[in-house]
């Protein structure tokens, strides 16, 4: 059974830091290609980051390059996603990706950017 399991979201100030924690099961994660998106209230799903499986290569969304960083451990299934210098408009729900020749999708975490 395909598993993505997101977790580490919370309330967080502006200018703190969060980081996401995805635990994949199920499937042979270290041949994936791994992505974050993001959703904010009233919006569309975005992409803002993705790891690739072959050499671990990393590419950001403008939005959040400089501020976050996407990094994998094949040997524990996990996929992280480190957030500094949070901002309002980061505000979102959090989904994990998985993709080779299909897609997987976690339920997400909530991240809330407040003071």
């Amino acid at each position: 059974q395909v598993q993505l399991v997101e977790s580490g979201g919370g309330l967080v100030q502006p200018g703190g830091s969060l980081t996401l924690s995805c635990a994949a099961s199920g499937f042979t994660f270290s041949s994936y290609t791994m992505r974050w998106y993001r959703q904010a209230p009233g919006k569309e799903r975005e992409w803002i980051a993705v790891i690739t499986s072959t050499d671990g290569s990393t590419n950001y969304a403008d939005s959040v390059k400089g501020r976050f960083t996407i990094s994998r451990d094949n040997a524990k299934n996990t996929v992280l996603l480190q957030m500094n210098s949070l901002k309002p408009e980061d505000t979102a729900v959090y989904y994990c990706n998985a993709h080779r020749y299909v897609d997987y999708w976690g339920k997400g975490t909530l991240v809330t950017v407040s003071s």
